[in-house]
């Protein structure tokens, strides 16, 4: 039976390439002169910080042209948290996650079987695998997930005639 696996995952490589990029951006440009900002990637966060926060946000957006550059998903990048530090710089600490969360996965799920019944979902652990008899309703369950609107990436793989 043909099938494929829904998951949410990101290149880690691709993600330190872009890291790396930022980084070489923000050390030549001419506006972040004199603000002390920088970008650092840690085991599953990255950390930017700067004086201001207007170069924060700067930095941030040239993250994000970077990793779309280098085709990995901005949706990695939703969860942050800003602080200050002694020096009165301003922290963003982005957690980068990869797995389909168990409560948007049982959404995922029961809206694909609203979508059409002769479709078999099962969550197996981070990942939803789809399973059906016809390729092309397959296909329409792809076009479907790709037009919600999720706060995560999504990627298929493993297909499987």
């Amino acid at each position: 039976m043909p099938s494929f696996d829904i998951q949410s995952i990101f290149d880690k490589q691709e993600v330190s390439n872009a890291v790396s990029q930022t980084q070489r951006e923000i050390s030549t440009r001419y506006d972040f002169k004199g603000t002390q900002t920088f970008i650092e990637l840690g085991e599953s966060q990255i950390r930017l910080v700067s004086s201001t926060l207007e170069r924060l946000q700067a930095a941030s957006q040239v993250l994000i042209e970077k990793l779309i550059k280098r085709k990995e998903s901005a949706k990695i990048l939703t969860n942050y948290s800003d602080s200050k530090d002694s020096k009165s710089n301003i922290k963003r600490t982005y957690t980068l996650t990869s797995g389909i969360p168990q409560e948007e996965a049982k959404k995922m799920a029961k809206y694909i079987k609203e979508f059409d019944k002769k479709i078999q979902t099962s969550i197996q652990g981070p990942t939803i695998r789809i399973s059906s008899k016809k390729k092309d309703e397959l296909q329409q369950v792809i076009a479907l997930v790709k037009d919600m609107s999720l706060d995560f990436p999504v990627s298929f793989t493993n297909f499987k005639d």
